[in-house]
């Protein structure tokens, strides 16, 4: 070969090399994990986590493409959830998504270097997951779902509803604060309602049942599910048989549990905040830092009124809550 045959050759390459370098970092493959505090074969969990798919591949982002996505599914069960959190945390993630305050806090006992985003978790500061609102300035930050002083709505919406119902059953985790946070928030306003306020504990379906057939043999009962929604779902089926089997009108925070039998249910568009949440993933994945992107408070709230359910347990619903509701299942 020529030498300047040689020195084309070589000055070419050369300036071929940043191109090439860039190719590979573009289509450098990105690690999301999903710790999941649900049942996998859950229809509404599968729903909601199409919905942050669906946003990320909006925003770009092609599984087996240029990202990879690692789920972990603990059904609520607090010992996997440790267990899968360790898990995801070794594979080294860019960033891991975690719906609630049940799977985020496990994930923060592993890791705080890690970026985290959250959905549908109830008073993150409170719960010491970041540090405010607006600079949450760790490595977590999402979509918090609402503020404990909206506990009062389910009550206000049980007498709306039920008008005969002084006593209520409110089932919530004790080990977790959000549970607790939101009974106390029921516990404040109840006398204004005439209302007298039992606590029920979830640590077992045993302990469900007993608690929920012992406060229903006195008459003018009612229920409030306030979870959270990680330590009750695996629960839902049953505490909804149990509230028709005693005839007690029910309210729930979450609209999934209206659209699988409940009577009435109130609370933040999960699927809304799914979706939001693929913006936040798709801007840590682009080198933004959890620290300085603030939690986003909900923006569409939801009233899902089952009106079956309220047949079966002989109640007519007033014409005023049912013009006020997003959705009526007949």
């Amino acid at each position: 070969m020529k030498r300047r045959e040689f020195i084309t050759l070589l000055g070419g390459a050369a300036a071929a090399w940043p191109l090439a370098t860039r190719a590979q970092q573009r289509e450098r493959v990105q690690r999301i994990g999903m710790l999941m505090p649900y049942v996998a074969s859950d229809p509404q969990a599968q729903v909601r986590n199409a919905a942050l798919l669906q946003g990320l591949q909006q925003l770009g982002w092609a599984v087996g493409q240029n990202v990879q996505i690692d789920y972990r599914w603990s059904g609520g069960n607090i010992d996997d959830t440790r267990r899968y959190a360790a898990e995801l945390v070794a594979l080294a993630p860019d960033v891991i998504f975690a719906p609630g305050t049940a799977a985020v806090g496990p994930l923060q006992q592993v890791t705080r270097t890690v970026p985290i985003v959250f959905v549908t978790t109830i008073d993150p500061v409170g719960s010491g997951l970041v540090e405010s609102l607006a600079r949450p300035g760790g490595n977590a930050t999402g979509f918090s779902a609402r503020e404990f002083g909206m506990s009062g709505k389910w009550l206000e919406l049980l007498k709306e509803i039920a008008p005969r119902v002084s006593r209520v059953a409110v089932i919530r985790d004790p080990a977790m604060p959000a549970g607790s946070g939101r009974l106390a928030a029921i516990q404040t306003v109840a006398p204004s309602f005439g209302v007298e306020v039992t606590p029920v504990g979830v640590r077992s379906a045993d302990e469900i049942e007993r608690g929920i057939a012992a406060f229903a043999r006195s008459a003018n009962g009612g229920l409030i599910m306030v979870g959270p929604a990680s330590s009750v779902q695996p629960h839902r089926n049953l505490i909804i048989a149990l509230a028709a089997r005693h005839w007690l009108p029910a309210v729930y925070a979450n609209t999934v549990w209206s659209k699988a039998g409940g009577l009435i249910s109130y609370g933040a568009d999960a699927l809304d905040q799914y979706r939001r949440a693929a913006d936040y993933v798709d801007r840590i994945l682009k080198g933004e830092k959890p620290a300085d992107l603030p939690v986003q408070a909900p923006t569409k709230y939801e009233l899902v009124i089952n009106l079956k359910t309220a047949r079966a347990l002989g109640i007519d619903v007033p014409p005023t809550l049912l013009a006020r509701a997003d959705e009526v299942i007949e």
